[in-house]
């Protein structure tokens, strides 16, 4: 289940309660190879994912979606509290991780600087993590809202699955 609330204009949060320790979702969302099993919405596939996980470095997320399309992100890690809290720059982004307009993709092409994302994780009883996600994009419509609402609760749903799978091989 997604608890979802926003607080003011353009900020959104998305938490989650993984039956899992915090180690093992931290490893879940920050390990290239795991990040591919459980990025995207439902039916979405994540065919390319690199980070470098420390402030300062950089990341790039794909997207592909059911009908073949393949959409990038990219951004650089802000903060780092290795197992509690990660804050990135996130943005559109070409294969290569390099920022494009929002246009590139089909979007509106306003002026984005790019969203000041907040990841939270803290523990929530024994063996189990609770995760905050908190978007901070202030030029989102409420379109874009409901539909980055939409898709994150899938990704939420994707990355439980993957949580359940490694914490029982675990």
């Amino acid at each position: 289940m997604v608890d979802r609330a926003n607080s003011e204009a353009g900020v959104q949060s998305f938490s989650r309660i993984f039956d899992a320790p915090r180690a093992l979702v931290w490893k879940a969302w920050t390990t290239p190879e795991y990040v591919m099993k459980w990025w995207g919405p439902k039916g979405f596939t994540s065919p390319v994912c690199r980070i470098d996980l420390r402030v300062g470095g950089r990341f790039t997320y794909s997207m592909r979606t059911p009908n073949g399309h393949v959409f990038y992100n990219g951004g650089e890690f802000r903060e780092i509290l290795p197992l509690e809290k990660i804050v990135w720059l996130w943005y559109f982004a070409d294969a290569g991780g390099n920022r494009v307009s929002p246009a590139h993709y089909g979007f509106p092409d306003e002026d984005r600087e790019g969203n000041i994302d907040e990841i939270h994780f803290e523990d929530y009883g024994r063996d189990r993590t609770k995760l905050t996600f908190t978007r901070n994009d202030p030029t989102a419509t409420r379109e874009e809202q409901e539909g980055a609402a939409a898709g994150f609760g899938q990704i939420l749903d994707k990355l439980a699955e993957f949580v359940a799978e490694l914490a029982q091989t675990a």
